[in-house]
């Protein structure tokens, strides 16, 4: 074992540091000679500070930028319960056809640094849903953009000015949302516009903050030829990444689809919808937990510290389950009285009561998975989750809540109970490809990627 000092990693320092391939490889040595101890007390509170220190943003930020949608949402809600399924409806396709598809591609970046006719919906709900999705465009380039610029300033650490430009991008979509939904006459329409518009604000902001931000200089030189440097294995972990996301995100609004041919498709698919935006919202917080994780593993990883990478998983795990459980808790406690923010109907309230005890168990399991796939991103293992996926939820999700629903006739709940039991699946899977992980081999592997793709670049003595 040597007996170099090596300055321990802080939030702030580089995400990977101008030094030579054969000082990770020592690092690595070095670790390999710790495998199989206990971690230090005083380790694991370091761990935990770092995970806080980089999940509380980047919780807050996931909350604040999914916020633009259950604003929205909550405003069209209270024109009535035909524009509430509508919206939902058409928020679910433009899910399915666009947002997952640009969050799972730009997923890649933190391993390297809804249809409406075809399944025979309400007529009336279809066309609602039609004209939300048409003003919902303008969003999906917005937000390509602003997962890219997140996800690079994420895996640098840097999130307070994400959250900043976040917050500050919700505030302003409140009135906005007012206007244009009350005031301008366009109704749901102005809703899906006030989307698109606060998306594109948030994007210049973190745009201009990228190009003016001394943190950034060196990160960010400028539009090159250089970016398409070593294109084929950013797309190789980008279109599992893509897969991984899509085959998860896909189920859960295949859920507000099939609701849609439930008896009382409006009620049905009102309640889905608000159980859904609940579940994503408060799923924002162990997605923030999974973007620290994703970013610590992949990190330390890549700086030939494997054992620190393990202390990560388990950290966060924990974290994970406190959070599971407080949430749920919460959930459970506001149950007779959340329907309110989004529907001034007493059926659709009282019906989404009984659908919040369910939401609370899924929300723990979702959790759980969710970490597991940040510890997937982190090693790069977008393939392997991928798989995960695709058996758990259209295996076993899909199929037995369809069974529920329309064979036992549990109704909208069946349709949840199949998405717990995928949930299930999907955590054991990944629970049991995490501990069987040979941490040393992931350290290596991740040394040699990250100096198999690094453009050469002029470093300043």
């Amino acid at each position: 074992m040597g007996t170099e000092d090596h300055t321990p990693p802080s939030l702030s320092s580089p995400l990977i540091q101008a030094s030579e391939e054969d000082d990770a490889v020592k690092e690595i040595e070095k670790d390999e000679g710790n495998h199989g101890r206990g971690f230090k007390r005083k380790e694991i509170v370091e761990e935990v500070k770092k995970q806080l220190w980089l999940a509380g943003p980047l919780v807050c930020v996931s909350l604040l930028q999914y916020s633009v949608q259950i604003i929205a949402v909550m405003f069209v809600g209270h024109l009535g319960e035909l524009s509430l399924s509508g919206a939902s409806m058409a928020l679910s396709f433009s899910s399915v056809t666009g947002f997952s598809l640009l969050m799972g591609m730009s997923s890649a970046l933190d391993t390297l640094s809804g249809q409406c006719y075809a399944l025979g919906q309400d007529a009336a709900i279809a066309a609602q849903a039609g004209q939300f999705a048409r003003f919902l465009i303008p969003s999906l380039f917005a937000y390509g953009l602003l997962q890219c610029l997140v996800r690079f300033l994420q895996t640098q650490n840097i999130v307070f000015p994400m959250m900043l430009s976040s917050a500050i991008t919700a505030l302003l979509h409140i009135p906005l949302c007012w206007i244009l939904v009350f005031t301008s006459g366009l109704g749901s329409r102005g809703a899906a516009l006030a989307v698109s518009i606060s998306f594109w604000i948030n994007v210049l902001f973190l745009a201009l903050y990228v190009r003016f931000s001394s943190l950034c200089s060196k990160t960010w030189t400028g539009f090159s030829k250089e970016a398409f440097h070593n294109i084929i294995p950013f797309v190789r972990l980008a279109i599992p990444s893509a897969v991984m996301v899509c085959l998860e995100m896909w189920s859960f609004e295949l859920i507000v689809l099939l609701s849609g041919l439930l008896p009382n498709p409006k009620l049905e698919t009102s309640v889905l919808s608000i159980s859904l935006n609940t579940a994503a919202m408060v799923w924002m917080i162990p997605f923030g937990l999974s973007s620290a994780v994703s970013t610590r593993v992949s990190n330390e990883l890549g700086a030939g510290r494997p054992e620190t990478a393990r202390l990560a998983v388990c950290v966060v795990l924990v974290m994970a389950i406190t959070v599971g459980l407080l949430v749920g808790s919460v959930l459970i406690l506001i149950r007779n009285f959340w329907g309110y923010a989004y529907s001034n109907e007493t059926q659709v309230v009282k019906y989404l009561a009984t659908m919040m005890p369910i939401l609370a168990t899924s929300n723990f399991l979702d959790g759980l998975q969710c970490v597991l796939s940040g510890t997937a991103r982190g090693c790069g293992w977008q393939k392997i989750g991928a798989y995960i996926n695709l058996g758990s939820y259209y295996l076993v999700g899909i199929p037995l809540a369809i069974v529920f629903s329309f064979v036992i006739h549990i109704g909208g709940k069946g349709l949840w109970l199949g998405i717990i039991c995928a949930l299930i699946v999907q955590v054991f899977s990944l629970l049991t490809v995490t501990v069987r992980t040979n941490w040393e081999k992931e350290a290596k592997k991740a040394t040699e990627r990250v100096y198999d793709t690094t453009v050469p670049v002029d470093i300043e003595s």
